[in-house]
Formats: C-alpha cells, structure tokens, sequence
C-alpha cells in the first residue's frame, strides 16, 4: 500500500515537473494567445454587460491601463464608432465626458496612455517567482513523501518475520 502512495505522489510529481516545462517553453505563446484574445474582447466590447467586456473593464480599472498596446487601439473598434473609448480607461472618472471619448485627440490627455498587454505580462512575471517558489516547496514535501514512504515500506517488509 505504501509503495502505491509512493507511485501516486511519483506520478504527480512528474505531471508538475512536465507542466513547468511546459509552461516555460510555451510562455511566449501564451503571452501572444492572450494578446490574441483580448484583442478580440476589444473587438467584441459592448455596453450590455457580457462577461468579456466586464473582464476587460476591470482590466483596464485595476491595473490602470487602456486598450491593447495603448487607448488608440480603441479606434479600430465597433463600440469606439458607436460610444467612443469605455469609461474604464478614464483616469478620473468624473472628468470624462461622452463627448470627450469619442475624440482621440481630446481622449488623449484624459485616459490611461499605456496598453493592457504590457502591464498584464508583466504582473504575471513578477508573479511567476511566487509560482515557482511555491511550487518547488510543494515538489519538495512530494520527493520527501515519497521517500519516506519507500523508507517504511522496506523497514515493514524486513522486519515483517521477526520475533517481538
């Protein structure tokens, strides 16, 4: 039974080693596929609250930043022709008028000027050594698991016909 657990925590053990592999050799896709998609969510922005939009305004809100690689990205949307630039990428959003966000060059000085996909990538790699400690303490309580279960298994089996 023991040798069972050992297997197990084995296993997982060598599925996290491969999904750190994995993420490490594919960050750079992931960066691009994420570029990808909220490109699309800008695309597909509107007002009626769908999950999309509401991810990409508490985006642009908390991390203080608008559009993909700056507000004018905004400009190519359909929502930009019919509302202008969402309220989400006002710096203070008592100052920003309609009228104000449906004009680049008026918008200019009243939204956040940096892009999403910068600010994105770099919180999840400033986040990626947290990640990565915290999952190395996990693999080492797995290795140390392991061995100890191997360790009480061979003890059992060798002390199994001794005289108490």
């Amino acid at each position: 039974m023991l040798k069972l657990y050992a297997m197990f925590l084995s296993l997982i053990f060598l599925i996290e080693l491969i999904a750190a592999i994995v993420g490490l050799v594919f960050r750079h896709e992931i960066k691009n596929s994420f570029e990808h998609g909220y490109q699309q969510a800008l695309q597909q922005y509107n007002s009626t609250g769908d999950a999309r939009s509401q991810a990409v305004d508490t985006i642009q809100r908390t991390l203080q930043c608008c559009g993909v690689k700056s507000y004018i990205n905004w400009g190519e949307t359909p929502y930009y022709k019919a509302h202008g630039i969402p309220m989400s990428c006002c710096c203070l959003p008592g100052n920003c008028t309609e009228a104000d966000m449906k004009d680049m060059v008026k918008a200019k000085d009243k939204v956040f000027p940096q892009g999403c996909i910068a600010l994105v990538t770099t919180v999840m790699e400033s986040r990626m050594g947290i990640v990565a400690g915290i999952s190395f303490g996990i693999a080492c309580f797995q290795l140390v698991g392991m061995f100890l279960s191997c360790c009480l298994s061979r003890y059992i089996t060798n002390n199994q016909y001794e005289m108490v």
